[in-house]
């Protein structure tokens, strides 16, 4: 019998209609009764710990040990005694034998948090567990066995962390047998509202007071917002608003003290509305990004002018008696000081320097996604490829 979706949204209190969200749920529920190895993919924040559960918990592994391991958070010398135990002695403080995860969650799920921050010679354990299902304690010579299914998450890139050395290219393709994207909460803007008001209502509950409520340009500036802590800073904002303010209801001048950064008011002109919006991130950016829309007319003039010099007059000017053949002369062009200063930035950089940069940027500011990128550039993703490929940018 399959579960629903909205059954598990309930049970693991999963807030959120967006389609990449379902389609995350639903291939965690599909892979759960399997024991092939899981890797969870996603920024910080937007609650990469929760599929682990709804794997363990729809799985023949369900009354198993359970085991979450932030292996960020363990110092690198000591992350093989708590991953695969150690013997008595083996080290200094070693007063005892003990037993690690590995041993412990025999026949359950271990959860590894932040597996982009295992040290390579902890990798090279870790393959060895997933390939034979064998390891060694510290400070032991005796092999012992295991039957661990293993889920693993992480917001780092690992596919550049392989090419830069720092995760092994076996282990990647080990533990991502099964990929599972989260998306960020930039992303889902159906749910911003939603997960706000679950947010307000706890609160409210948790310390008896009324729940706050947004106006409507309130409501738009938290739309508008790009939420680089994902869901736990929409918690914490929430949260935060709700203890400290004493009117329950938010106005954007309010919701902006709370928002660091936001830089919706400083270059009106330049917002669109609702899902057109478009962020920049610093002044050079947005003079960039008037260079490129300039480009074409620039071209345009520059042929115009050429045709002028070189005594090749559109046929439309030939006809204009203002401006008759014999009295055109070579012309000097005007040097007013937004020509000079467009001069200056063109010397300073050249358009395939510019272009080069604005795809850098804009692959991350959406974390490499190819598709999000060549949407904010207004380009194919066929030409996005092709430019990644000429700049040398993959």
């Amino acid at each position: 019998m399959k579960v629903d979706i909205q059954q598990i949204k309930q049970r693991f209190g999963i807030i959120g209609n967006n389609v990449g969200l379902n389609r995350a749920i639903d291939v965690a529920l599909q892979v759960a009764p399997t024991d092939l190895s899981v890797l969870i993919t996603g920024e910080s924040g937007v609650g990469k710990e929760v599929f682990p559960q709804i794997i363990h918990q729809n799985s023949a592994r369900k009354h198993g040990q359970y085991i979450a391991v932030n292996c960020g958070a363990i110092p690198e010398g000591t992350i093989d005694s708590e991953l695969f135990g150690h013997e008595k002695g083996s080290f200094t403080g070693a007063l005892a034998d003990r037993k690690g995860y590995f041993e412990v969650a025999d026949g359950g799920t271990i959860f590894l948090d932040e597996a982009g921050e295992l040290p390579l010679p902890t990798q090279a354990r870790l393959l060895r567990v997933l390939e034979t299902g064998e390891f060694i304690k510290v400070g032991s010579s005796k092999v012992q066995k295991t039957n661990v299914r293993i889920v693993a998450a992480t917001n780092v890139n690992l596919v550049q962390a392989v090419a830069d050395g720092k995760f092994r290219e076996d282990l990647y393709y080990r533990l991502n047998t099964v990929p599972i994207q989260i998306p960020p909460l930039r992303d889902r803007a159906e749910d911003i509202i939603l997960l706000f008001r679950k947010f307000a209502a706890d609160c409210a509950e948790k310390y008896r007071m009324p729940a706050i409520r947004l106006d409507d340009d309130a409501r738009q500036l938290l739309l508008s917002y790009r939420w680089p802590g994902n869901i736990r800073e929409l918690k914490n904002v929430t949260e935060r608003i709700s203890v400290i303010e004493e009117s329950r209801e938010i106005t954007a001048d309010i919701l902006r003290i709370y928002l660091p950064n936001v830089s919706v008011e400083k270059y009106p002109v330049l917002v669109k509305a609702e899902n057109e919006q478009k962020s920049f991130a610093n002044e050079r950016e947005i003079l960039y990004q008037i260079l490129f829309d300039m480009r074409k007319d620039v071209n345009d003039l520059k042929k115009l002018v050429h045709d002028i010099m070189g005594g090749n007059i559109p046929v439309e000017m030939q006809k204009n008696e203002t401006y008759p053949p014999a009295t055109i002369h070579p012309v000097q062009p005007i040097q007013t000081p937004e020509v000079q200063e467009a001069e200056t930035v063109e010397e300073s950089m050249s358009l395939e320097e510019v272009e080069k940069d604005m795809i850098r940027k804009a692959l991350e500011r959406h974390n490499g996604k190819r598709k999000n990128a060549a949407a904010d550039l207004k380009i194919s993703e066929r030409t996005l490829y092709r430019k990644i490929k000429e700049y040398n940018l993959e």
